[in-house]
């Protein structure tokens, strides 16, 4: 249970720096918001027969919906390292934290690639850019906090 705990709380820590990342890009560079959060939730929610309202108020379960599910991407990942961590030999962290960030990247990646969301295939430079920086940093927080809570 304290491998899960330990990964729970690193996952967490981690989706607060993905998330400081992402804001702070926004900030700096006045971009907007990605829609793929929302776009994967109504898609989703499309597949499974939910009925998410009328206009604004899906659009707010869309975007709420989206955010939830980087949570819970975040906090799988970091519970799945907890747990394998628990297991095997300790990875160094400049090796665990692209490694998690990667998976991160992936579960959220993946599932919006697979509904037809998004093509990573057409994205651009600062695109890519935009997706491999915060899921760098959840990967990197979420590793130095897994070990400081060895």
């Amino acid at each position: 249970m304290r491998s899960l705990a330990r990964g729970l709380v690193a996952g967490a820590a981690g989706t607060v720096a993905l998330n400081l990342s992402t804001y702070g890009d926004m900030l700096v560079r006045g971009r907007p918001a990605s829609s793929m959060p929302a776009e994967v939730a109504d898609r989703l929610a499309d597949r499974a027969g939910v009925e998410l309202g009328e206009e604004q108020q899906k659009s707010s379960r869309e975007q709420a919906a989206g955010a939830l599910l980087g949570y819970l991407t975040g906090l799988g990942v970091g519970a799945a390292y907890g747990m394998l961590s628990g297991r095997r030999a300790r990875v160094p962290a400049l090796v665990a934290g692209p490694l998690l960030g990667a998976a991160a990247m992936a579960g959220s990646d993946a599932p919006a690639t697979a509904l037809g969301v998004t093509d990573p295939r057409r994205w651009s430079g600062g695109a890519w850019l935009s997706d491999i920086a915060p899921h760098l940093a959840y990967g990197v927080v979420t590793a130095a906090v897994h070990r400081a809570l060895r």
